[in-house]
């Protein structure tokens, strides 16, 4: 089932979610199903992992937080 649907159904009225900032198709995907950027939690990814991370060639650094009102 559509996690916005069932957070519909439970009530919610915000949806919220967190991606990097290098994933490049992610932040396209969620901004074309209605998610507007909220924040940016700098040096998430550097905090929570030992190893560094690159996709699409970018460090990723920072969680880009995203949010819908339902």
């Amino acid at each position: 089932m559509d996690a916005i649907e069932v957070a519909k159904s439970k009530g919610y009225r915000t949806i919220e979610v967190g991606t990097a900032n290098s994933s490049i198709g992610q932040l396209a995907f969620y901004q074309k199903c209605g998610f507007r950027i909220t924040g940016v939690d700098k040096d998430f990814f550097v905090r929570h992992y030992p190893e560094e991370i690159f996709e699409n060639g970018i460090q990723c650094r920072d969680m880009v937080r995203l949010s819908q009102n339902l």
